[in-house]
């Protein structure tokens, strides 16, 4: 059969993705992704360690990073993207930027990672105070409150969920219950739910009509940052960082609610 008269395959335009050997949600980062865009994934070697402080610098290192980044040039991504949270809040931001640097160094090609894109978005909605949810232990959720108070951006609540393994099999009602009880009505601009590994697509335009705030996710926030420097928008319908006809709330109503055991 002929069918040189169809003129195709189009051209490709690639986003790099590094994650965490761990990482177990292609399929949501794809639904953030325009027809016109493909994402070409690599994972990090596998090491024998749960989530912690410690994992998050070993698939953090620069070398192991400039050799997923070298890999991924073979097939020429016009940027790449580390989707890691804790990797890349780890070391603060001076090590956010460091990292940065190192793989694009490695690929000669703009980088971004999910922490440095999740300051770049609070700066795009002008959040100057923000909700924290993780799946994390309380020293790697600290961690993160650090690096987002180092940008000069106030927690004002937080809620963790203590895990250190299987986070991607976490049910959406179990992350908009953390949500509830990080927020406390009228103290945060914007809710952010922390970690790549922990399923958030389809649970955010419900906990902004909820919260009347932008939430920002991990994958969210990092796949936004990428497909910006591509000259392109990311696929969000119903959520205000990618779908401005989604901003605007009335302010949330002063009223009790209760709050579980969380970080504050």
């Amino acid at each position: 059969m002929d069918v040189s008269f169809l003129g195709g395959p189009q051209p490709q335009r690639g986003v790099g993705v590094v994650a965490p050997f761990d990482f177990a949600l292609d399929r949501e980062l794809w639904r953030w992704v325009p027809d016109e865009v493909s994402l070409h994934l690599t994972r990090t070697p596998f090491v024998p360690v749960e989530v912690s402080l410690d994992l998050a610098r070993l698939v953090s290192e620069h070398q192991t990073l400039g050799e997923a980044v070298r890999a991924l040039n073979a097939v020429a991504p016009e940027v790449v993207a580390y989707a890691c949270t804790s990797g890349s809040f780890v070391d603060g931001r001076s090590g956010e930027r460091a990292m940065c640097a190192a793989m694009s160094r490695s690929g000669e090609l703009p980088s971004v990672t999910t922490s440095g894109a999740l300051l770049e978005a609070l700066g795009e909605l002008g959040i100057r105070r923000v909700a924290l949810v993780t799946p994390y232990t309380v020293s790697v959720t600290r961690a993160l409150e650090a690096f987002v108070a180092e940008a000069g951006v106030l927690v004002t609540g937080c809620a963790f969920m203590g895990l250190t393994r299987h986070i991607w099999r976490v049910p959406y009602r179990d992350v908009v219950a953390m949500a509830r009880r990080a927020v406390r009505p009228g103290s945060a601009d914007a809710l952010f739910i922390s970690c790549t590994n922990l399923p958030t697509y389809d649970v955010i335009p419900q906990l902004e009509a909820e919260l009347r705030m932008p939430v920002l996710s991990a994958n969210q926030v990092t796949m936004w940052a990428a497909l910006r420097r591509l000259g392109t928008r990311a696929v969000g319908p119903y959520q205000a960082l990618l779908d401005e006809s989604a901003r605007g709330w009335p302010a949330l109503p002063e009223e009790t609610q209760e709050h579980g055991e969380g970080l504050t």
